[in-house]
């Protein structure tokens, strides 16, 4: 019986690396959910219909979540793990100037859109002892000045998990965690080009180096241990923590 797994942000950076790792392993089916229509299809003519279906939109709406759950059912028969990836990083920028909208907003995407996949996915889960990993972030733990609204998203995002662990204990649905480092992706040339008015100058300036000096992780790297993960399970020593992709007890996974 094939693996079934169902993705968030599959189409660009980390979960389009996600994607094809996942999708290079012998039985293993997808449901990849993005806005890019064209990118999620390249993965069905890569892959074929037979093991890969997509939802095209915004986790922001709830008729994009619904269905991703009851595509993977209803052409997979079951759901075996999911990884929530989808994420922004906008608005960058400092307290006194907070957009409020455009925070709703980025929760809406980082944050709501993950309880609603939890909601949804969570009786399907039950039903195969599944897992449930949330892509977080350094800065769920760590202040970077301008990131505010993110780093909240992603905190909020490590308390659901920790949430799901101990609410399904009985059900055995296991639930992670996992900031994937600082990755080579859209969104740190975002970082470089587009916020460093909202930064402070040395935090800024980190993230530059870090490119310049070529220490930026390629995306396979994190996307290994987040389909490892989904694909073996782990431990109750770990369950519900938020964990970096290279912390020491995830050392198997790499």
């Amino acid at each position: 019986m094939p693996f079934v797994l169902i993705l968030t942000g599959a189409s660009t950076g980390i979960g389009a690396s996600i994607a094809s790792i996942y999708l290079s392993r012998p039985d293993t089916c997808l449901v990849a959910v993005a806005r890019s229509e064209d990118k999620l299809q390249e993965l069905v003519e890569t892959y074929g219909s037979d093991r890969v279906a997509f939802v095209a939109g915004s986790v922001s709406e709830d008729q994009v979540i619904r269905q991703s759950v009851e595509l993977a059912v209803s052409k997979f028969g079951r759901v075996d793990s999911v990884i929530a990836n989808a994420g922004v990083l906008d608005p960058v920028q400092t307290i006194d100037n907070a957009d409020i909208d455009a925070w709703k907003q980025a929760f809406d995407v980082n944050f709501f859109s993950v309880v609603n996949l939890a909601k949804y996915v969570i009786p399907e889960l039950r039903k195969t002892r599944g897992s449930f990993i949330g892509v977080s972030s350094g800065a769920s733990v760590g202040a970077t000045n301008g990131w505010g609204c993110y780093g909240a998203t992603k905190a909020a995002l490590n308390h659901l998990v920790l949430t799901i662990a101990e609410q399904e204990a009985s059900s055995q649905v296991t639930s992670l965690s996992v900031a994937p480092g600082v990755v080579d992706t859209s969104m740190q040339l975002d970082i470089r080009e587009k916020h460093k008015s909202a930064m402070k100058p040395e935090s800024h300036r980190r993230f530059t180096k870090l490119h310049e000096e070529q220490k930026l992780l390629h995306p396979d790297v994190p996307a290994t241990v987040y389909v490892n993960l989904a694909l073996n399970g782990w431990d109750s020593t770990i369950n519900g923590k938020y964990l970096r992709y290279n912390d020491a007890a995830l050392a198997s996974y790499i």
